[in-house]
């Protein structure tokens, strides 16, 4: 609790299209807001910049963080960082990828594995998961027991790697020794889909 209320996760569901090596897919995205009352970090800027937004309800943005550059999560990047004035962090493994998606436009920051970011009095430290892509990033909220893990880890196991710029072997990898550390109880918050724990994705994870 800080003097402008709990610091918490809100969920925001936008819908919109995935496109990537010639192929285009409806999906529902998972965008997270990570504050309090007062000011609220972004995670992800899927489809909808002014439904983005509109859940700010008008709270100070600190930074707008893409997980990854796919572009169903750096779609609405640009809109929101117009409508909130929040700086655009990203990993820069991933510029080709937003590149394709925004070609005149780079993003403000890059994430750097170990970074801490603050927002409402905590800390939000970036983790850097490649294997979904190479720039992929989780970000780990110790005061929440929470992190966030883009399309890197689902309820179920490990995101996909069947497409340009992803590796099997990377991404298990990455979970085994960056993620499944963490404690059990940790609530993993996903890009799409349902929350699941550390501890349920376990056993959903190949040993190496």
């Amino acid at each position: 609790m800080t003097a402008n209320g709990p610091v918490r996760a809100e969920r925001v569901v936008t819908s919109g299209t995935f496109s990537l090596d010639g192929e285009t897919f409806d999906v529902d995205n998972n965008v997270w807001l990570i504050g309090d009352d007062a000011e609220v970090l972004i995670v992800d800027a899927a489809h909808d910049a002014p439904a983005i937004q509109a859940a700010t309800a008008a709270r100070r943005v600190t930074a707008v963080v893409c997980t990854h550059g796919h572009d169903d999560h750096i779609g609405a990047a640009v809109e929101l960082a117009g409508l909130t004035g929040a700086p655009v962090l990203l990993h820069p493994a991933d510029r080709e990828l937003w590149s394709a998606v925004h070609p005149d436009r780079k993003p403000d920051g890059d994430l750097t594995d170990g970074q801490s970011l603050e927002v409402a009095g905590v800390s939000v430290r970036v983790v850097h998961t490649p294997g979904h892509t190479w720039g992929s990033c989780s970000l780990h909220v110790p005061f929440l027991d929470a992190v966030f893990t883009g399309d890197t880890l689902f309820h179920g196991g490990p995101g996909a790697t069947g497409r340009s710029y992803s590796d099997r072997p990377t991404i298990e990898t990455s979970i085994r020794k960056r993620l499944l550390v963490l404690p059990a109880g940790t609530v993993v918050h996903t890009g799409h889909g349902q929350d699941t724990t550390i501890g349920a994705e376990r056993a959903n994870v190949p040993h190496a």
